[in-house]
């Protein structure tokens, strides 16, 4: 009788402890998502320089930042399980269709700040994203740039700078962007962009 209570016990011990750290795994997961103030963090970021990072690739390479000193730099955080982050990753995969390719001088890494590798990667798969896809599995990178929500989004310019900081998702971003770029926008870019078509 005695060995039946103790391993009686011994399972609602176990059931709990599942239960609190579904609680805190999900409290965290929330907190990266919205914010727990809502204040942004972006405006300490903005009109310094950009930490240094190397991250690995899905593609199994190392990119460091210092890679792309000289041209523009767009750097967004985000993760697979975020609602926001899947809405605004289609509109950031136009912007970069519409313009990457089309004489614009910078480059977009997408940090992602999922526990694993296997998440992102059938996200961006399926998702066709054109552009690098980083891991911050120990979410570092995240922290150096004061990445408290999700999406977080910056734009550092040619010598290293951060010009530009957003944080959550906003159906006007790629104007944003290209604004924060230097891209001019034409009418029918904008509709393309809208629409989520590639213009190519």
């Amino acid at each position: 009788m005695a060995r039946r209570l103790s391993f009686g016990a011994f399972q609602i011990v176990g059931i709990i402890a599942v239960a609190a750290f579904t609680v805190f795994i999900t409290w965290q997961a929330k907190r990266l998502e919205t914010g727990l103030s809502g204040v942004t963090d972006t405006a300490v970021m903005v009109h310094h320089q950009a930490p240094a990072f190397s991250l690995p690739s899905l593609s199994g390479q190392q990119v460091s930042l210092a890679n792309y000193r000289g041209e523009k730099v767009v750097v967004s955080f985000w993760a697979s399980w975020c609602g926001p982050c899947r809405m605004e990753m289609p509109e950031l995969r136009a912007f970069y269709n519409q313009y990457h390719n089309n004489g614009a001088n910078f480059e977009l890494l997408a940090i992602s700040l999922d526990d694993n590798r296997a998440d992102p990667a059938r996200f961006a798969l399926n998702e066709k994203l054109p552009f690098p896809v980083l891991l911050d599995l120990t979410q570092q990178t995240a922290a150096a740039y004061s990445a408290n929500a999700i999406p977080t989004l910056y734009v550092i310019d040619e010598t290293g700078k951060v010009i530009f900081g957003h944080v959550g998702y906003d159906s006007t971003i790629a104007f944003q962007l290209a604004a924060a770029l230097g891209i001019k926008i034409t009418p029918a870019a904008a509709g393309a962009i809208e629409s989520g078509g590639t213009g190519n």
